[in-house]
């Protein structure tokens, strides 16, 4: 079951890092009108804080999808043969 959320999370690559770009041009534009705000108008902070939630959720979501990529690749790879628990016994 974690396997087909890791396949099915890491499927799109290109969609993911589009979202993790777009949530970190969201999270760039925030923390500039809180900067902003913080030395002219105190309004463009509630605009920062305000827009700072869909920016960390659009690269939080990003940055899921492109780690379930790689940790999918890395899942495909692994040889069947191979146990967890014989990880840490030296041959």
């Amino acid at each position: 079951m974690l396997k087909q959320l890791i396949y099915r999370l890491g499927q799109q690559p290109k969609l993911s890092l589009k979202r993790f770009l777009i949530g970190l041009g969201l999270f760039i534009a925030a923390v500039s009108a809180i900067g902003y705000g913080y030395y002219q108008h105190p309004m463009a902070q509630l605009f920062g804080l305000v827009l700072l939630v869909p920016a960390v959720f659009f690269a939080l979501w990003g940055y899921i999808g492109i780690f379930a990529n790689r940790f999918a690749q890395i899942i495909v790879t692994m040889s069947p043969d191979d146990k967890a628990d014989d990880n840490d016994r030296i041959n």
